[in-house]
């Protein structure tokens, strides 16, 4: 993440809190003075090295969560994320990513182990830069909501469909077409590739975007009966004034989850503002999903 020198040494202290392997800040340009000395210019880059554990998802998003509240006070650039691979990477990985039981039906695993003996649905799941894995609150919430509220033949829409997760679960669900946006691009490449990992490469299609190309016609649908948000709470917010409920068809369900408790009020708030009316609230640790309906139509 490159930022000035007067915010690298702020951005370096939120980093540290996140990461055990130590945080770097790199110059990105020094210019050359006729002493020996060289004088640093320009922005200041700055590192940091998550493991590759169990804790990966939630200290990634905790670490957004105090970037996005340092940034209100003085403008920051959005961070980037890159697998670091050494020899023991994946081995380290295998060791700490398990199958997991989400819900009445849902069975998420590792690309790389066999299905045991259930009648679970699985959905296997590679680990990559994007978001959902399954591992975290956020995403099991989102699961657990999809679940219960898609019905089959339902057609889906994912805003920040980071790995593709919930929309392949849509399908797997039964329901009849899936659609999933996301603004970084490497996470549409990352969704194809686990769609097709999980033999689910029909009526499901990943497209660079928001709220905004799904209004403008990059799916066959501007509307769908189901829609899912899995992102943190003030992008949330940013959404549903971007018009996010409206995607939302006659008589359907928006599938809201990343909200942490303390942001629960703040995002009631905005729901009422749009004339949207809870209608289940779940909690896993101090994360909450929230299913919701336009006003009107409860």
């Amino acid at each position: 993440m490159e930022v000035s020198g007067e915010l690298a040494e702020a951005v370096a202290e939120v980093f540290s809190r996140f990461a055990p392997g130590g945080v770097a800040v790199e110059s990105t340009a020094i210019k050359a003075n006729a002493d020996e000395y060289g004088e640093v210019t320009g922005p200041m880059r700055v590192r940091a090295y998550l493991p590759v554990d169990s804790q990966m998802e939630e200290s990634r998003t905790r670490l957004l969560e105090s970037l996005y509240y340092l940034g209100t006070i003085q403008p920051l650039p959005t961070p980037t994320f890159a697998f670091i691979e050494d020899q023991n990477w994946m081995a380290a990985w295998k060791q700490h990513y398990h199958p997991i039981e989400v819900g009445e039906r849902i069975l998420v695993l590792p690309a790389w182990a066999e299905m045991p003996e259930t009648e679970r649905i699985p959905l296997r799941i590679d680990p990559g830069m994007a978001f959902g894995t399954g591992t975290h609150p956020t995403t099991q919430l989102s699961l657990i909501l999809l679940e219960k509220y898609l019905k089959a033949g339902d057609t889906l829409l994912d805003i920040g469909c980071g790995s593709g997760i919930l929309a392949i679960a849509g399908r797997k669900l039964g329901g009849k077409a899936s659609y999933g946006v996301d603004t970084d691009d490497q996470s549409i490449e990352i969704a194809r590739q686990t769609a097709a990992g999980n033999q689910v490469t029909e009526d499901i299609q990943f497209e660079a975007g928001s709220v905004a190309e799904i209004t403008g016609g990059v799916f066959p649908v501007t509307q769908a009966r189901v829609v899912v948000a899995n992102i943190l709470s003030h992008i949330l917010i940013r959404l549903l004034d971007d018009g996010m409920g409206e995607l939302v068809a006659p008589g359907g369900v928006l599938l809201l989850s990343g909200i942490l408790e303390e942001k629960l009020t703040e995002m009631l708030s905005a729901l009422e503002k749009h004339q949207l009316e809870v209608i289940e609230q779940m909690m896993i640790e101090d994360w909450v999903g929230l299913a919701v309906r336009r006003a009107e139509l409860i």
